[in-house]
């Protein structure tokens, strides 16, 4: 499927302009990270997908960000591939690979709640992600590019699984952009002149980040 959203671009912005990687329901996390970096009115906040499954509480984690879409209705939210095989789940399509790579935890967390088929609310958040979103020379994306493929030629399932091909890729300035993603996990933040990969695996025991992509200062909680 090739892709169909238009890269889209804000000039005009002032302010930070704040990525966070996965945050996989680890719901202290975000909301300690957030209170760490304060972000305003005037900043761009883009969060990179990957908000459900694996950790302790995906439900709490879309409440809070339902409210942060309140507070700051400039935030940007993408699409993970969890967030994908999540609304695959629900259209229907039973994936095993899903209920053991987080999905089960997920759906028994909002089963306790009395909704198994998750909140409207929540359904039209997931339904509304974005792939991608570009401002400036920053390009967001949850996994990365496929190299050799225009930006506006890529393919969602690439954007949103890719790995290796694109983090081993030799000329990752291939695209003219800085590319800010997650979905890999590592131990640090990725700093580098046209990649910056923010997925430091806080449902792993480690930590949640944030970066301003404009100074690339950064903020992590725990």
């Amino acid at each position: 499927m090739a892709l169909t959203e238009p890269n889209t671009s804000d000039p005009e912005s002032q302010g930070r302009l704040l990525a966070i990687g996965d945050i996989h329901g680890c719901r202290d996390h975000l909301q300690g990270l957030l209170e760490r970096v304060a972000p305003s009115e005037a900043d761009r906040l883009v969060l990179l997908g990957d908000y459900v499954d694996r950790g302790a509480d995906s439900p709490g984690v879309i409440d809070d960000l339902l409210a942060l879409q309140r507070q700051l209705p400039k935030t940007v939210f993408l699409k993970g591939n969890h967030e994908l095989m999540l609304l695959e789940y629900l259209d229907g399509e039973i994936d095993l690979e899903y209920l053991l790579n987080g999905g089960s935890a997920t759906l028994q967390q909002y089963e306790r709640l009395g909704t198994p088929q998750l909140p409207q609310s929540h359904r039209d958040f997931l339904h509304q992600l974005q792939l991608f979103w570009q401002q400036e020379n920053f390009l967001f994306v949850h996994a990365g590019l496929k190299p050799g493929v225009a930006i506006a030629d890529q393919d969602e399932n690439d954007l949103l699984w890719i790995r290796q091909e694109y983090l081993a890729h030799p000329d990752p300035c291939e695209w003219g952009v800085v590319v800010v993603h997650g979905h890999t996990p590592q131990q640090q933040i990725t700093l580098t002149p046209c990649r910056i990969g923010l997925d430091t695996g806080a449902v792993y025991g480690r930590q949640l980040s944030c970066c301003d992509v404009f100074t690339r200062q950064t903020w992590q909680y725990p």
